[in-house]
């Protein structure tokens, strides 16, 4: 892999494959289809050389937008821009962007050298340039010595990173990825992840990125767009919001979530009490929070900030007693599932305690967290 500012590996040269980075906005864009929305209302701006992402579930509108940026869909409403030009009538191959499909779409008939010439015949480059950016691409994904092979004849990561130089063959100033690596198996698409990021870094080109993959998103983004319901609901870097949720949705579709409905009962300081159904108690920090005494709010509280400790554990504000439900076992972790006394069921995620005993299904534990780690959702 190229590493940044060098050429072919030398340090202390330019890159002679960096890549323009282009900018795109997106101003009130919607697109209909019927009766149905499937955007609407969407303000977005990506940055040139950002890793931006698209994030939420099927049929949320993260795709309609990719292709309508692309020029695949035409917006019922509002404007796109590339690089502050609106595109509403520049057809999909004169916008200077590339978009890898989710199914690779190469041509079976073809070889990988063919493959990724494609769009630079189509382009009427000149056979000698030609054969100069094919060979440049491919090793740019570590293909090179597999010009000759088809489609057929390649694991499942050797053709999406076929469909990769394909689309970085033509140089776009923007790259549009549609859930590129879902056909993945688990751990090659770890890896693919960490040698995606590390090109689009090397190539220093714009990247907006389309999955509903949590762990993909925070993995890979430099900010993140999440999605509901055909509307953009926060943006946001990825530790802002996982760690500061916009709203219920947000908090349980990124990363795994306790998520509670409580009442204040009362402020000491920067801290409040508020109790769930019945007289389960909790505290939080709340410094500078307008919280009066009855108001009702979503809490969070993330699996991890959660210890899981012997019943004879001393008491406290976030100490509660219960039973373990359930464990699973997942190798550098331990997901449990504790019924609390009296309380909701809570989650709770603790490191691998490496050969020393671990809790099993009915052992009582004490789950104890910090005021700080409950999370307050914004209202109402």
């Amino acid at each position: 892999m190229i590493q940044p500012g060098t050429a072919n590996g030398e340090p202390g040269t330019a890159n002679p494959y960096r890549m323009g980075a282009g900018s795109v906005r997106l101003e009130g864009v919607g697109k209909r289809y019927g009766d149905t929305w499937a955007v609407r209302g969407v303000d977005l701006r990506v940055e040139p050389g950002e890793f931006f992402t698209l994030l939420g579930p099927s049929g949320c509108g993260k795709t309609t937008l990719l292709r309508s940026i692309a020029g695949f869909v035409t917006p019922d409403e509002g404007t796109i821009y590339l690089d502050d030009d609106p595109v509403r009538t520049v057809p999909p191959w004169r916008r200077d962007v590339g978009l890898v499909f989710q199914n690779y779409a190469l041509w079976p008939h073809m070889t990988v050298f063919e493959n990724v010439a494609f769009g630079l015949r189509q382009r009427r480059v000149a056979a000698a340039e030609r054969l100069e950016r094919v060979r440049r691409a491919l090793a740019l994904v570590n293909l090179g010595g597999l010009e000759g092979r088809r489609p057929s004849q390649l694991s499942g990561g050797q053709q999406q990173r076929v469909a990769l130089a394909r689309t970085l063959v033509v140089e776009p100033r923007v790259l549009l990825l549609d859930e590129p690596l879902s056909n993945l198996d688990a751990k090659l698409r770890a890896q693919m992840r960490i040698e995606l990021l590390k090109l689009q870094q090397d190539l220093g080109i714009t990247a907006l990125y389309v999955t509903h993959d949590q762990e993909e998103a925070l993995a890979l983004s430099s900010r993140i767009a999440v999605m509901s319901e055909g509307r953009v609901v926060q943006v946001g870097t990825p530790r802002a919001i996982y760690e500061n949720p916009a709203d219920a949705f947000v908090a349980g579709f990124v990363g795994t979530a306790n998520l509670w409905t409580a009442t204040v009962v009362e402020r000491r300081g920067d801290t409040v009490r508020m109790t769930l159904a019945g007289s389960f108690a909790l505290e939080a920090s709340a410094p500078g929070a307008a919280l009066a005494p009855g108001t009702r709010r979503t809490v969070c509280l993330r699996p991890e900030a959660v210890r899981v400790l012997a019943p004879d554990a001393a008491a406290g504000p976030n100490r509660r007693p219960g039973r373990v439900g359930a464990a699973v076992f997942r190798g550098e972790d331990i997901l449990y599932e504790i019924g609390l006394d009296g309380g909701p069921t809570l989650h709770a995620l603790a490191a691998n305690p490496r050969g020393r005993g671990l809790f099993a299904r009915g052992d009582a534990v004490v789950a104890t967290w910090d005021a700080a780690d409950l999370l307050i959702l914004p209202g109402p």
